[in-house]
């Protein structure tokens, strides 16, 4: 009317003259803050707040959804398939162990695996095998006070504690190049694995008879072991041969010392040093020096000046280790149980061990290279007790471990520590 056209004030107005498409009427219910029509993404003002749903589009937002899906998917695929290998290892391994053409064939690798490794028997240098760090306080994993010395073709070995032998041969280390047993002195933990060392490396193939070196009373040692094994001697022989045991090899040879060198042979020197491990009398430690390279033992002992000059600039210290707090604690533990017997003997033993607190001075003065501690009074089965021993000791001392190896190369200054495996 009056040439004018109708005002589109509402809904009704405008969808009326449209027909009420479902467009037209998507457009006017639009309130302002939704996004415009047919747009893939809205172009946002400054000042408002958009959700996730405005800022992306709709369209945006179903990619990333279907993005998610699919991750998702892959992530239960993955897990899938472990869980399917899993299983398939878990059948194989139920068959191999539990049927008999399995257990034969896992023999079968574990005796090629067991014989593949060949055993070191000559070393241009000197290296260091701990072949036993534990006392009479013995504890599962560790053999008795035994430090074997590979010193070019030749095996030295300084006491043989009970199951010293035995970490030989789980370390697959050969005993055939075994030439002498040297002792610091005669203690049940220090001579009671001989007769193991003796058959092992006659069995290895060890070509002479082995001879147990040490103090004054050694003869009687090799006399009642060659008495009391003389009928395992003659089973042996009689059961696989004189070809492969000759019988003359058989019987140990005794050798008593003093102290001085006791063995020139090549390029190594082998010297006996008083200790003072009372009352028991003599007692020895040993050094051997070989092409530059020198290694000390010091058996049992406090620590002495005797000691400290046969340390001197010497490469490697072993030296026998007791720890005070842990020996004090265990003391007390016992006196109130009521267990006087073992109180008096914790009471006892410290003095006639060197302190592990004592021996970063020993080797900083004697100018030892590096420290490395043995023969554990008790031995540190765990953390804590491996840590209580550290109290006192230089950071870069060592606590020496069954089957540890220690390697000095001849003409170089390197010192390489091997773990022992696992």
């Amino acid at each position: 009317m009056n040439g004018h056209r109708p005002r589109k004030t509402t809904t009704g107005t405008c969808c009326a003259a449209r027909g009420s498409s479902p467009r037209c009427l998507r457009s006017a219910l639009r309130l302002p803050g939704d996004l415009p029509l047919n747009t893939k993404e809205a172009t946002v003002p400054r000042n408002s707040r958009r959700t996730r749903e405005q800022s992306i589009g709709y369209d945006g937002l179903h990619a990333t959804h279907r993005a998610e899906g699919f991750s998702l998917r892959r992530i239960k695929a993955s897990l899938a398939f472990v869980a399917a290998l899993a299983a398939l290892l878990a059948a194989g391994f139920w068959l191999v162990a539990h049927t008999r053409s399995g257990q034969d064939w896992l023999l079968s690798r574990t005796a090629q695996t067991l014989f593949a490794n060949t055993p070191i028997v000559s070393f241009d240098g000197l290296r260091v095998f701990v072949c036993g760090s534990a006392s009479p306080l013995v504890a599962p994993g560790h053999a008795q006070a035994c430090i074997g010395v590979l010193a070019g073709d030749d095996l030295y070995v300084v006491d043989a504690g009970m199951g010293s032998a035995g970490t030989f041969q789980f370390a697959g280390e050969s005993l055939a190049p075994l030439r002498a047993i040297l002792l610091t002195h005669f203690h049940s933990d220090h001579i009671t694995g001989i007769p193991d060392m003796n058959l092992n490396s006659w069995v290895f193939g060890r070509p002479q008879p082995l001879v147990v070196m040490g103090p004054v009373g050694v003869e009687r040692i090799v006399d009642g072991f060659n008495a009391v094994l003389a009928f395992d001697y003659g089973y042996r022989v009689a059961h696989h041969g004189a070809e492969l045991l000759p019988p003359e090899l058989a019987p140990l040879q005794a050798e008593t010392l003093v102290v001085g060198v006791v063995l020139e042979r090549d390029d190594l020197t082998i010297t006996a040093f008083s200790v003072d491990h009372s009352p028991v009398q003599p007692a020895f430690g040993y050094r051997f020096d070989y092409r530059g390279r020198s290694v000390v033992v010091s058996g049992d002992t406090v620590v002495t000046d005797g000691l400290r000059g046969a340390a001197r600039n010497a490469d490697l210290l072993l030296h026998d280790a007791l720890s005070l707090p842990i020996v004090q604690a265990l003391q007390a533990g016992a006196t109130n149980a009521g267990r006087a017997r073992q109180a008096k003997i914790m009471a006892d033993i410290p003095s006639y061990h060197a302190h592990a607190a004592q021996l970063g001075a020993l080797a900083e003065s004697a100018g030892v290279r590096q420290l490395a501690l043995y023969h554990f009074v008790p031995v540190p089965r765990n953390y804590l007790l491996r840590q209580v021993f550290r109290r006192d000791l230089p950071s870069e001392a060592v606590l020496a471990l069954d089957g540890m190896v220690f390697e000095l190369p001849a003409g170089s200054a390197a010192i390489r520590i091997h773990e022992p495996s696992a």
